[in-house]
C-alpha cells in the first residue's frame, strides 16, 4: 500500500521538533562508518535528498571513474540498492534536488555534465520510482552547483545561485509544481555557488553558509519562506564550498560538515544553533572530503553522507551521525 505523507516539511514531522531548544549535548554524536553489503561506486558530486515518500534516501548521479553518470539509488538505512526507472535524468555532477511537499515529488535541478551546464527540472515519484522531464515556460539559467531546499513554511521547493560557467547567480526562485517563478525578497544574499544549505523545521527557517563567488561568501544567511537575513554570529566556520550539512534532531541544530577550503579538505563538524556556530567533536569524524551527498534520514533519525572525493580520489563510503 502506497504510503500516505502528511508532513509539512520534507525533513522532519514538526509536531516531533522542540523549536525552543538549542544545540543539545554535543558530546552524545558520534560518526560511524557503516558497511552496506552494497552501495553506489566511489563518486563525487551526486544530488543527495531524503524522501518521505518512500521513508528512503535517494541518490542521482555525480562523476565516478567512469564519467558523469546518471544512475538512481535508494537507500533504507542499512542497504543500497540501485533502481532502474524506465527514464532517467541525462548524467550530471553539481545538480541538487529536495522535497516538494504540495507534489509529493523529489525535485532535481541543475548540474554540469562535462560539456555543458544544465537547466533542466526532473520530478521523483517515491511511490512509483520513477524520474519525470518537467518542463516550465520560466526556468532559472542553467547553473552548477546551486541551492535547492524545501521552503520552511510553505514545503515547495526554492533555488539560489549556482554557476553558469560564466557567472555566479544571485536570484531567488520557487518551484510551483508547474514551473519556475523568480522571486523578489527585499534582502538577497551575494551571488554564489556550492554553499551549504540546511533546513531548520523547529526554526522553520533554511540556514546558508559559505560557497564559491567573486564577493566574499564568508557569511551566514536564513531564508524564512519570504525573505533573507544576514545573521552576524560571534564565530563562523571556516569558509568552505562543495560542503554539506542537514538537519539532526539529536543536536538540535543544523550540522555542517567538511568540504574544501581552497588548500586541501577538512572534516570539521558544526552546528548552527539559529543565531551562532558551535564547533562540535564527534569521535572518528569521516576522512576529510568535499563534494558528498548528505541528508536526514527521518526514518531511521540519523544524519546520512556518502562519497566525495579527496586530493582527486573519489570515495564510496557511507557514514551516519547519531548518538
Amino acid at each position: 500500500m502506497q504510503r500516505m505523507v502528511t508532513v509539512a516539511i520534507a525533513a522532519l514531522t514538526l509536531a516531533t521538533v522542540d523549536a525552543t531548544a538549542g544545540v543539545h549535548d554535543r558530546a552524545a554524536l558520534q560518526w560511524s562508518e557503516l558497511a552496506p553489503a552494497t552501495s553506489p561506486s566511489a563518486r563525487l558530486a551526486p544530488a543527495m535528498a531524503y524522501d518521505p515518500v518512500s521513508g528512503k534516501i535517494v541518490l542521482f548521479g555525480g562523476y565516478d571513474e567512469t564519467g558523469h553518470v546518471r544512475d538512481t539509488w535508494t537507500f533504507d538505512g542499512t542497504t543500497w540498492t540501485e533502481v532502474t526507472p524506465p527514464v532517467s535524468p541525462p548524467a550530471r555532477a553539481g545538480g541538487l534536488m529536495a522535497f516538494d511537499v504540495p507534489s509529493q515529488k523529489l525535485v532535481l535541478y541543475g548540474g554540469f555534465d562535462g560539456g555543458a551546464y544544465l537547466g533542466d527540472t526532473w520530478l521523483w515519484d517515491g511511490a512509483t520510482s520513477t524520474w519525470t522531464a518537467a518542463s516550465s515556460l520560466a526556468a532559472p539559467p542553467a547553473v552548477t552547483g546551486p541551492q535547492v531546499f524545501t521552503d520552511p513554511r510553505s514545503g515547495t521547493v526554492v533555488m539560489f545561485g549556482g554557476f553558469d560557467g560564466d557567472r555566479y547567480q544571485g536570484d531567488t526562485w520557487r518551484w510551483s509544481g508547474e514551473g519556475w517563478n523568480r522571486l523578489h525578497p527585499a534582502n538577497a544574499p551575494t551571488a554564489r555557488s556550492t554553499a551549504i544549505t540546511g533546513l531548520d523545521p523547529a526554526r522553520k527557517t533554511v540556514v546558508m553558509f559559505g560557497g564559491l563567488a567573486d564577493v566574499n561568501p564568508w557569511n551566514t544567511w536564513e531564508w524564512d519562506g519570504v525573505d533573507w537575513s544576514l545573521a552576524s554570529p560571534g564565530v563562523q566556520p571556516p569558509n568552505r564550498y562543495y560542503s554539506g550539512a542537514a538537519y539532526s534532531p539529536q543536536a538540535g541544530a543544523v550540522v555542517l560538515f567538511g568540504g574544501g577550503i581552497g588548500i586541501g579538505d577538512i572534516h570539521d563538524t558544526w552546528a548552527w544553533s539559529g543565531s551562532e556556530w558551535h564547533r562540535l567533536s564527534p569521535a572518528t569524524p569521516p576522512r576529510v572530503r568535499e563534494s558528498f551527498g548528505i541528508a536526514y534520514d527521518e526514518a531511521m533519525g540519523r544524519v546520512v553522507i556518502f562519497g566525495g572525493s579527496v586530493r582527486g580520489k573519489l570515495l564510496g563510503d557511507t557514514w551516519v551521525l547519531e548518538e
